[in-house]
Parts: C-alpha cells; structure tokens; sequence
C-alpha cells in the first residue's frame, strides 16, 4: 500500500524541501500552509497535494512531518499530535528537541509513535548524500529503524541521541558559532568595511572564512533569532563566549602577553587534531583554487556547468572567467554564472550529458585492419572521442576483396554532428585502416 506523507508547512522552506525530496522517492505526499495560493501553486510545482487543514492532513498520513517556525512548533505538535493514526509516525525537523519531544509525549494520540528530528542542513541541499541527520527518540519505537534504513540507504548521516543532548550540543554547533559569525558581520557593517576590496588583501582562509560568515548571514533572520532564544542552553553559551572574548581582549590590552599565549595554546589543545583540522581546511581551499584554474584554462571550449542548487546542466563555449564570475555562449545567449554556484562537469560527465540530452545521428563506417586487431579496443577507442556518443562493432568480415592477413570492422557510432563523424574517419585512417 503506498504510504502518505504529510507536511505540517511544506509549502516553503525546509518542508518544501522535504515534500519534493519524498514526491520524488515515490511517495504520496501531503503539504499544508498557512497561505491557501501560495499552498496550492507550491503543491502544483512539485506534484504533490495541497491541504488547508493540519487536522485533516494529519489524520489522513502514515507519517506526520511539522516543518514550522520554531516559535509556533509546540501549538503545532498540540494541535496534530492527537489525530496522529494508530501505529503512525509524528516527527518535526527543528532545531532544538527538548520542547518538542516533551509536547509530543504530552499530545500523542493512543497507538500512535513520535521521532523529534533534526536534519543539520537547509533548503539549498541538492540531495541527502552526506547530510546529518539527528534522531531524538524517547520512547520504544518501531519507527525508528525503519527511518534510519531510509536515511542510510540515501546515504545520510545518522546520529541517534536524546533531546537534552542534542540542544546541548546545537548550543555549541548553531548557537555560539551563528552568534560569532553574526557578531564579525555585524562589525564589519559597522565599521563600513567593503568586502570586495577587503578580498583583495586577503590570505585564501579569509575568503573561506567570509564564505561561510555569509551563508549564515543569508539565512532568514527570524530563523536565526529563534535559533538563539529557544535553544535552553543558547543564554549560558553566548555569555560564556563574551567573557572569555572580554578576557582575551583585556589580556592584549594589558600587554599580558603569556597568558595570551597560554589561553590560545590551551584553545588548540582543545581542537583536539588539529592536523587534520589543518587538513581539511587545505582540501577546501585546494577545490576552490582548482575549480577556478579548469575554469580560466577552458576559455575558448566548450564546458558543461552544473548549477549546484537547481542541478541544470548548461553546455556551451566558455568566453570569459573573472574570480567572481563565469560567461557562457549556449547557442545565441550569452549567460553569465557565479563561480561559487556552478561546478565544471568532467569530460566524462559532459560526454554522458550530451549522449543523454542532445540529438544525435548513426553513421556506419567500414574500415580494414591488420586482422591481429582486437575489434573491442577499437571500439572503446572510437567511444573515447569527442562528439562521439557511442560506438559498437557491428560486423566483422574477412571474406573476398579483403586482403589476406586484415579484417574488415564495421563501427556504427553516434555522434553529435557530421563533423565528428568525418573526424572518426580521419582518427581511423592515421590509425593505419584503410576506409571502404
């Protein structure tokens, strides 16, 4: 029978997110908003069905998904917990777990399981691949590994654990790094500092560093407030973090230049392995730098670019690439794409993407060798070349008109355009085969 998901605030955001993920696994999905328009084109777009009662939506699911504001998560929980189906699944995918998880225990109906969640990603994710996922479960519950078994096969990151940790542990991951990444924002803005030129003077760690300052910075602000004030342990992290930063900074005031020392010392103590800290780091700087030389050696070929948020591929002649940006020819337009939102398909993935996309056209070509040629090895070779989408040994012939000691293959391949058959021939030819 094909399971019902329903989607407590899909029509946006993360919810969005996870109803089009699901629709696309096969499943029936339900999405409900407060916004009955908006509701219902959002539902449209993904092809899923749109709902304008909660009540309804959730007594109608196998599982019950609440993707609302953190601020309004508990009514939320109250208001659908009840009507939960017997033997079916309440979740909601906040960040902090606590309060959710001890409402539903309050407000689940009889017969019915909960699993307080939270995915540690957004809505910009192109997939679950490497993404984690907590799971809070307070009860004895046979949903869980069937919602594990799910996440894994995906390839998500599981983490099993309870409420009182997991907020501990997001005061530290979301609450104190958000509040220091803000806090440099805001400062920034306050001592009107340009970015831009600053990047100009800057080691390739700052640039990562404004990087992720800005992926924070981005997100929805009433998010990152909630973030902050509903989090139990928010308060103590972010006053520990002023006084030791007020610490800090009378130590260098004060010239008191070995406990400096000492504290940052101890600080990277603490980091625990720092090499490979150090290590990772290097990785990701490397990928940034690599990315922009393929792209600056490519000008003048063509390239395929993947948009790393909405997956489209464009295929075309790469004319122009700035730090900041890259200019494509597809066809008659000219398109310009930032750098950080694109990736450079391989040549085996753009091969892959035109044979799969484009039209092509089938040739035959006969051509004669010396017959210690392995017909298979001059099949693979032929599918190697450019503008050649495929290439299959459809006949080989040694009869009358053939030399004695050759062979005759015919190749039939499938290229984009004439010229690359013409150019197969030629490739052939230089390769000592004489051409029927």
């Amino acid at each position: 029978m094909e399971m019902i998901v329903s989607i407590i605030g899909g029509t946006r955001g993360l919810g969005y997110w996870i109803a089009r993920f699901l629709k696309g696994e096969g499943l029936r999905v339900i999405i409900t908003g407060r916004d009955h328009d908006a509701g219902m084109e959002a539902a449209s777009r993904i092809g899923v069905e749109y709902c304008a009662d909660n009540v309804q939506a959730a007594s109608r699911a196998d599982v019950v998904v609440v993707s609302v504001p953190i601020d309004v998560t508990a009514d939320v929980i109250r208001e659908v917990a009840p009507h939960v189906r017997k033997g079916g699944l309440l979740m909601d995918v906040t960040s902090v777990k606590e309060e959710p998880a001890r409402v539903m225990e309050e407000s689940i109906g009889d017969g019915a399981h909960h699993l307080p969640a939270h995915p540690m990603f957004g809505p910009r994710v192109s997939s679950l691949e490497g993404q984690v996922v907590v799971l809070t479960p307070t009860q004895e519950n046979p949903w869980v590994d069937t919602v594990i078994d799910f996440l894994e096969k995906r390839k998500a990151r599981v983490i099993v654990t309870d409420p009182a940790t997991h907020d501990r542990m997001m005061s530290v991951v979301q609450v104190l790094t958000h509040f220091a990444y803000i806090s440099i924002a805001s400062t920034l803005e306050v001592e009107g500092v340009d970015i831009r030129e600053s990047r100009k003077f800057a080691s390739p760690i700052y640039n990562l560093m404004i990087d992720t300052i800005a992926r924070i910075v981005a997100q929805n602000p009433y998010l990152a407030y909630s973030i902050q004030t509903h989090n139990p342990h928010g308060q103590d992290m972010r006053d520990s973090f002023l006084r030791t930063a007020s610490e800090l900074n009378e130590m260098l005031s004060d010239g008191r230049m070995d406990e400096f020392v000492s504290r940052m010392g101890l600080a990277a103590k603490n980091i625990d392995d720092v090499e490979a800290s150090l290590g990772r780091s290097d990785k990701a700087i490397e990928a940034l730098n690599e990315e922009l030389k393929i792209l600056k050696d490519s000008v003048g070929e063509e390239v395929g670019l993947r948009h790393i948020y909405s997956g489209k591929v464009h295929v075309g002649v790469l004319e122009s690439v700035t730090p900041d940006y890259a200019t494509l020819r597809e066809g008659k337009r000219v398109l310009s794409f930032k750098i950080s939102n694109i990736r450079v398909l391989s040549d085996d993935e753009l091969q892959r993407w035109k044979a799969e996309n484009l039209p092509t056209r089938v040739y035959d070509i006969s051509a004669v060798f010396p017959d210690t040629v392995d017909p298979e090895v001059i099949e693979y070779l032929t599918g190697l070349l450019d503008g050649v989408a495929g290439s299959e040994v459809v006949d080989v012939y040694s009869g009358p008109q053939i030399p004695e000691g050759h062979v005759s293959l015919t190749l039939r391949i499938r290229v984009f355009q004439r010229e690359d058959y013409e150019r197969v021939r030629e490739i052939l030819e230089g390769m000592g085969a004489r051409i029927r």
